[in-house]
């Protein structure tokens, strides 16, 4: 794929990412994604990302994503809680800790700086 694209985000076919059962908190969430592109160093991916309901934890990449369709209530280890849902816009730090409460199926488009 070339640099420059463009793609029907809520159509877009993902691929499954299965989680790490260690960072499942509460019910059975699904993960997948599809990435859309990747620098030649690999330290800039773009994509979209996709996850069912549950609660989950993570450690975060610097990220900045849109939210395509969904809802989730982002907990930050000592920090903020962010609610998001379509339309909305959020930015991780390298190293955040988080947990996820995931309400509905949540898809969005990212953008990873490594």
């Amino acid at each position: 794929m070339t640099n420059s694209f463009a793609v029907h985000i809520p159509d877009a076919e993902l691929e499954p990412d299965p989680l790490d059962p260690a960072q499942i908190v509460s019910g059975s969430p699904e993960v997948s994604g599809k990435v859309l592109w990747e620098s030649p160093d690999g330290r800039q991916v773009r994509g979209i990302w996709q996850i069912t309901p549950g609660v989950v934890t993570d450690t975060e990449a610097d990220e900045l994503f849109v939210v395509v369709s969904g809802r989730a209530t982002i907990e930050f280890e000592d920090g903020p809680t962010l609610e998001v849902g379509p339309g909305d816009l959020a930015v991780l730090r390298e190293g955040d800790r988080t947990t996820w409460t995931v309400h509905e199926t949540l898809r969005k488009a990212y953008s990873i700086n490594l």
